[in-house]
């Protein structure tokens, strides 16, 4: 038998993104963003409202990255979801993480994440279905540690996962069957 649930986002596994950019004063700016995915290869689309710092960001410098969270840095992650940007403008220096300029575009890496996508600003998408920010991937790169010869062994991210059910975060790291290979069995 099933049981209904109260309305929620409802889609499990939903990514814990970090989204990151400039201030205005060149600081770094990061917030967690569950809602975002790729639209198609090489757009990320992030549902994002137009009162977030990270928007007002990403608008006036015309690019942000979009790192994966991992299992090592589970607090700082959540501390960019809980605090705004806009009431406090020393987030990231709190968060005790470190930051370079991206390769290809204005806006920084953060550095103990291990997978980042550098990511010019599109479009900004405002109506009833709209989802935010739209964003070219112009770059990826990848900590060695995560590195498997010259692809990403994503067990080695050790990437989290947001639970809407339960508001967890859950480790999404074992590989449990091949795409595009394990389906023919049933052919």
């Amino acid at each position: 038998m099933r049981k209904k649930l109260k309305l929620t986002e409802g889609i499990y596994p939903m990514p814990v993104l970090m989204v990151a950019t400039y201030n205005d004063d060149g600081s770094v700016n990061v917030m967690n963003a569950a809602w975002g995915t790729m639209q198609e290869r090489g757009t990320v689309a992030l549902n994002l409202t137009e009162s977030h710092k990270t928007v007002s960001n990403i608008k006036a410098r015309g690019a942000f990255t979009v790192s994966i969270a991992d299992a090592a840095h589970v607090a700082e992650a959540d501390y960019f979801g809980v605090v705004s940007g806009n009431d406090e403008p020393h987030k990231f220096e709190k968060s005790g993480l470190t930051a370079e300029r991206a390769e290809t575009v204005d806006a920084p890496v953060i550095l103990e994440f291990p997978l980042c996508l550098e990511c010019e600003f599109v479009e900004y998408q405002d109506n009833a279905y709209g989802v935010g920010v739209i964003g070219k991937v112009v770059n990826i790169t990848a900590d060695e540690s995560v590195m498997a010869g010259d692809k990403v062994d994503i067990s080695l991210v050790n990437a989290i996962a947001f639970d809407p059910y339960t508001h967890g975060y859950y480790k999404v790291s074992e590989r449990v069957g091949e795409a595009f290979r394990d389906g023919l069995k049933l052919k």
